[in-house]
């Protein structure tokens, strides 16, 4: 079950109450580095603090997004795929998921899903879609996927394909909270078809200065992160026909020209991501 209290009649006033500028959270930190501007002081001093034990932090969220955005591109442009369920949003910036979709296809439909408060303030105001298609907003943890499954239906038709993506999510349930049986729950309500989207903070040899970020942290911050290995992050698409190039770093994703990359193959970042489709 989620700790967030029920939504009133006035969903502003009540998501202002649920918004902690005391502490720092993830979801504002990953918007400082990506150069957005809708975090507090206490979540630009953690950030910092972050980048100083992993200065590459910043080259990982930025491929995180960018990775996002070749995914839905290629399920919209190649696969066909008209429907989207992004849980764990996070703070609006550049190429978001309606803006990408709606871009190849307008008529395409998307349901945000969060339950941070500042998140939800800022996505009513700003993920608006097209007239030809629609966008909405649930406020659920990814924990209550009944609910989400539920809210979702009122927008999404879940007897025809839909992309299921949980980028950089997944690594707030704890080992102890059944992470796989979440993702095979919602991954078990799709139609044939639909592809599951995912990304994964990594934890591998070698990695001591991302070990020591998450470290830092899990002490600091909130929520609780949880690291996995490559072959964890494998374990969310047992079932799925994984698409080339398989479980790998959100650098190495399919790269398309005009990315910025350098010649040959990019560096490795420690968030894995991987598309897998249902048959």
């Amino acid at each position: 079950m989620t700790d967030n209290p029920a939504a009133s009649d006035f969903p502003s006033s009540s998501l202002n109450r649920r918004i902690v500028t005391t502490r720092p959270h993830s979801a504002r930190i990953w918007n400082y580095w990506l150069g957005g501007g809708d975090y507090y002081e206490v979540d630009r001093a953690a950030g910092d603090e972050i980048r100083r034990l992993h200065p590459t932090i910043c080259e990982y969220a930025r491929a995180d997004r960018e990775f996002l955005g070749r995914a839905v591109r290629h399920l919209t442009a190649e696969v066909g795929i008209r429907q989207f369920l992004d849980i764990g949003t996070g703070l609006p910036t550049a190429e978001n998921t309606h803006e990408v979709a709606q871009r190849i296809a307008p008529d395409a439909r998307i349901v945000y899903v969060d339950n941070d408060p500042l998140v939800l303030a800022h996505a009513r105001a700003l993920l608006t879609s097209t007239p030809e298609g629609r966008t909405d907003h649930v406020d659920a943890d990814l924990r209550n996927v009944d609910s989400i499954l539920e809210q979702a239906a009122r927008t999404l038709d879940f007897g025809r394909p839909v992309a299921l993506l949980l980028l950089g999510v997944v690594i707030f349930i704890g080992d102890d909270e059944d992470p796989y049986g979440i993702v095979r729950r919602l991954v078990d309500a799709l139609p044939p078809g639909s592809h599951l989207v995912l990304s994964h903070t990594i934890t591998a040899p070698g990695l001591t200065e991302v070990d020591a970020a998450v470290a830092w942290w899990n002490a600091h911050g909130t929520p609780r992160i949880t690291q996995r290995t490559p072959e964890g992050v494998a374990r969310f698409f047992d079932g799925l026909d994984v698409l080339d190039p398989g479980i790998v770093s959100c650098s190495r994703w399919r790269r398309e020209a005009g990315d910025g990359s350098r010649a040959g193959e990019p560096e490795e970042v420690a968030m894995y991501c991987g598309v897998g489709g249902k048959r």
